[in-house]
């Protein structure tokens, strides 16, 4: 939609790929962060660290990028089904549909004669996309897109999985668990923050969720590290 010449902007256009890139940098800061802090509670030197951290990444973003697939198909699959469907129906009984369109744009709060005005013009041009954007939901900005999910989850996963596995490597040995735990609070807030912003809330509000998550996460894995490798030592 236009005004004045320019283009419209809407949040939900982003939600398909905000959702994913969101989630799997989420997942990758909190999971690795928290795996890396336990294994160092446990007692864990530099180079086992860093081996555990590389796998936490490559198996976390793998298992991301295809498990976003599976499930973005599986949607895709269903509106592909709903079209076959809705345009079989139209072909069956073209009269019936479009008393149904009308019926909707009633719904809606149109006068009956308006409605049936919108839905016979509505269905000159894209009977098919009528039905499908007004009786089912289905539009093209929230079309189901497995392969942009999947790749999205797949880096945004191995980008922030790589905020821990660097702090890790990098920092010493007397401040490692220290640097790890910070990195992540602060990697997760700053994600969070910009997750709310890019979706029209308050970048407070995000924030907080995913710091005071992620905080008692890394300190419920760090505790149980500490205790599993002090049994264990």
């Amino acid at each position: 939609m236009s005004t004045h010449g320019l283009t419209e902007l809407h949040r939900t256009e982003r939600v398909g790929w905000l959702r994913a890139l969101v989630l799997g940098a989420n997942d990758g800061i909190l999971s690795t962060g928290a795996l890396l802090l336990g294994v160092a509670g446990a007692g864990a030197d530099q180079t086992q660290l860093v081996t555990a951290g590389i796998a936490a990444l490559t198996a976390g973003a793998c298992s991301m990028g295809i498990g976003e697939f599976v499930s973005v198909s599986s949607q895709s699959d269903a509106e592909f089904a709903d079209r076959v469907a809705e345009a079989a129906e139209l072909a069956e009984d073209p009269d019936a549909e479009l008393a149904e369109l009308k019926n909707i744009y009633v719904g809606r709060g149109l006068p009956e004669p308006l409605a049936w005005q919108v839905a016979e013009a509505l269905s000159q041009d894209d009977a098919l996309g009528a039905h499908l954007r007004d009786e089912l939901g289905i539009t093209e900005e929230m079309r189901a897109r497995p392969l942009q999910a999947a790749s999205s989850s797949f880096v945004s996963f191995a980008t922030g999985a790589s905020i821990p596995l660097v702090t890790a490597i990098l920092a010493p040995a007397s401040f490692r668990e220290v640097a790890i735990t910070v990195a992540t609070i602060v990697a997760m807030v700053a994600l969070g923050a910009l997750g709310s912003k890019l979706g029209g809330a308050p970048s407070w509000r995000g924030a907080v969720r995913v710091g005071v998550g992620g905080a008692a996460a890394l300190a419920l894995t760090y505790f149980i590290g500490r205790a599993l490798g002090t049994n264990v030592g």
